[in-house]
């Protein structure tokens, strides 16, 4: 759990369920489900296996299972699930890919990475 108040900056990797309420800028990659609460506000890319969003996510959301993003939640940046649920109210602003097929998916999320990798080269 990563506490309200809480700023961090770097790549994060997490094993099982992870909520954060805090502040995070860098990749996170979780090998569970993620809840990310109200009072947070995240740049960063995500990838998880199911992904709730109450806050802020500035990144790209890749939920191999399922994403759901609340009636307080809001993603600027692409989402690619296995199936996805938005409530009233929530604010997605990107492309959503939604793919069942497992060997799908992981070219899909191979490619999407491999974009993510090219576009930080053309940052510098």
């Amino acid at each position: 759990m990563i506490g309200p108040g809480t700023v961090m900056e770097g790549s994060f990797s997490f094993a099982g369920f992870t909520r954060i309420d805090g502040h995070l800028r860098g990749d996170v990659d979780v090998k569970g489900q993620v809840v990310i609460g109200e009072s947070a506000r995240l740049a960063s890319n995500m990838t998880g296996e199911s992904i709730t969003v109450g806050g802020v996510v500035r990144g790209d959301v890749l939920a191999s299972e399922s994403l759901v993003v609340l009636s307080t939640g809001i993603v600027i940046g692409d989402c690619v699930t296995g199936r996805i649920k938005a409530d009233e109210g929530c604010v997605i602003h990107g492309k959503i890919t939604i793919c069942h097929d497992k060997e799908k998916w992981n070219e899909i999320v191979g490619e999407h990475k491999d974009r993510r990798v090219v576009n930080r080269g053309s940052d510098r």
